[in-house]
């Protein structure tokens, strides 16, 4: 079972929505980066069993990101982001070669300050 790190996303979105168990395991394999086998052997549950709770919380988390889109969401608002600390880092920098506005640098701090508070 080939490890998909995207599921590790979503159970940031959604894993509350999942069993205990589920995202102990999810938690387990994923971050922890333990084995089916050693998972079982910690839990005292047969391989096939954590398999089947890792595969069906996987299925539970695609399904819940196809239906709210959530994680998709997130991932174009910080590419959004970006593109707009990039222009404003050009601005600033046009700025300080060329024009030497205080109400520029006040507003390019200002934008710099608000993305900076969304990522906290």
């Amino acid at each position: 079972m080939a490890k998909n790190l995207d599921v590790v996303l979503l159970a940031d979105f959604y894993g509350e929505m999942l069993t205990e168990n589920q995202r102990k395991f999810i938690e387990y394999y994923y971050s922890d980066d333990l084995s089916l086998s050693e998972i079982a052997q910690n839990e005292g549950i047969t391989r096939q069993g954590v398999r089947d709770a890792v595969k069906r919380a996987e299925s539970q988390l695609y399904d819940m990101e196809n239906k709210l889109g959530f994680a998709e969401r997130a991932r174009k608002i910080a590419d959004a982001l970006n593109v707009v600390m990039e222009n404003v880092e050009e601005i600033n920098k046009y700025n300080m070669n060329i024009s030497l506005s205080r109400e520029v640098n006040d507003a390019v701090v200002n934008i710099k300050s608000a993305i900076i508070s969304l990522d906290e």
